[in-house]
């Protein structure tokens, strides 16, 4: 395997760990320039990055290579002495990542935000994920006619983001004249707080007016942040007012928001609101034929099986177990049978998964609610609190069986009588509250990604 090609499969792996952001500005222009038994040198722009990635990333970067077989020992960072040309790397062996991975950054395009690899062709439909699909598709074909807002949610790794995505590049295939722009929330956030502090508040709203098709992924990071949340708002108004497609995604429907403008809840859930959940197991077989068959992996059915059996609730992670195996048999040159696919996938699997313990529901919670575990846990009777802490003890309950005195004694040694209060009335509302379910419902899918 050649220099280039191998440190491609690195760069590969090293995506499912860092963020777009983190992986422009660390490993844009390296290189590998040498390679030995025993160490592998690689080229860098600058001292900087050189010092940078030898004290964060040499332990990970190795830890790829040793899981695939490789066993260098250590790897030395070289600046180069002239700045490599920009070159397109060949990422045709990558998952189609989504969430953090979701932007290869040498394939997005700058002015849209747009990666063209997310299509509706390479996005496997099932029962999980068909009303979004379908709702999706639609408005790709009528952008601004049918759903507006279209609003999809789910838990994370289930496919959002190539799907926002796909809306986008097909409505620049269909209408090449309609300018389409996607944005991760978090980015969107932090362009207006810069604009308001240096004064440029009209000119990025401005630009943002401009757009026929605006998608704006993980909105439920506008949670508590007031004044993103107001110009946001007009930003939205605007747009929907001439008729042009907004496009929303969250980890949540727009009632489970915490600190979300009621005037901004209202807008969300004026067009379509549509859930991604967890595909079965014959979907999680044909996905991973599919990124298989992309990648031009040759893996058995048996494997497929056992991939799909014991990753069950991300479709990340069934990509990146995919891209672990890809990597082992670029630099071995060499297919693999199941037994030394399960010792490199064991990270993935279910059996490898952490358990979940009482301090992991705790935390898990109050992370939904958008509360700190000390909220949950303390004596305050404020309605924002004690709702969460119910839900809190109905699962330590229900999940892990733990006793009423147990569950008091979790809580700042309640009265074990109000642990029985808090489960029966949680009980007795699921059945009438459909926010309520939904909620405990995402919460759920939270501890299968622990």
């Amino acid at each position: 395997m050649n220099k280039k090609n191998l440190w491609e499969t690195v760069l590969a792996q090293v995506q499912l760990n860092v963020s777009p952001a983190n992986f422009a500005t660390w490993f844009k222009n390296t290189e590998i320039v040498s390679q030995d038994d025993e160490a592998l040198v690689v080229s860098v722009p600058n001292s900087f990055v050189k010092e940078w990635l030898e004290n964060k990333y040499q332990r990970n970067i190795l830890r790829i290579l040793h899981s695939a077989g490789l066993k260098v020992k250590k790897i030395d960072f070289t600046i180069s002495k002239a700045t490599p040309k920009t070159k397109e790397v060949n990422f045709s062996s990558l998952p189609l990542e989504t969430e953090q991975l979701q932007l290869d950054v040498f394939k997005r395009n700058r002015k849209t935000g747009l990666n063209p690899r997310y299509a509706f062709e390479n996005f496997v439909v099932g029962g999980f994920n068909e009303l979004a699909h379908a709702a999706a598709t639609a408005v790709s074909r009528e952008p601004g006619q049918l759903y507006n807002p279209l609003f999809l949610y789910g838990s994370v790794g289930l496919g959002k983001t190539h799907l926002l995505q796909a809306i986008g590049n097909e409505v620049n295939k269909n209408f090449p004249e309609k300018e389409t722009r996607y944005i991760p929330a978090e980015r969107l956030t932090s362009e207006i707080i810069t604009s308001i502090r240096n004064g440029t508040i009209e000119k990025i709203k401005k630009d943002y007016h401009a757009a026929d098709v605006l998608i704006v992924d993980d909105v439920q990071f506008l949670a508590g942040k007031e004044k993103t949340q107001e110009e946001f708002f007009h930003i939205f108004n605007s747009l929907y007012q001439k008729n042009k497609q907004i496009i929303l995604s969250s980890d949540r429907p727009p009632k489970s928001i915490p600190a979300l403008a009621q005037r901004l809840r209202s807008r969300f859930e004026g067009g379509m609101i549509a859930d991604i959940s967890f595909p079965d197991l014959e979907t999680r077989i044909a996905i991973l034929k599919t990124k298989a068959q992309e990648k031009d992996l040759d893996i058995t059915q048996e494997i497929c099986e056992f991939l799909a059996n014991n990753i069950q609730t991300n479709i990340r992670e069934l990509e990146g177990a995919l891209n672990r195996i890809l990597l082992y048999q670029k630099i071995r040159n060499q297919h693999l049978d199941i037994d030394k696919i399960k010792a490199l996938v064991k990270e993935f699997t279910v059996s490898s998964q952490g358990k979940i313990t009482p301090k992991k529901i705790i935390q898990i919670v109050a992370e939904f609610y958008d509360l700190k575990e000390n909220d949950i846990i303390s004596p305050s009777r404020k309605r924002e609190i004690v709702r969460p802490r119910q839900v809190a003890m109905y699962l330590l309950r229900t999940k892990l069986q733990s006793s009423y005195p147990f569950i008091a004694r979790k809580f700042g040694g309640k009265d074990h009588t109000t642990a029985i209060y808090a489960c029966r009335r949680v009980t007795e509302e699921l059945n009438e509250n459909e926010e309520l379910k939904k909620n405990i419902d995402l919460i759920k899918m939270r501890f299968m990604n622990i």
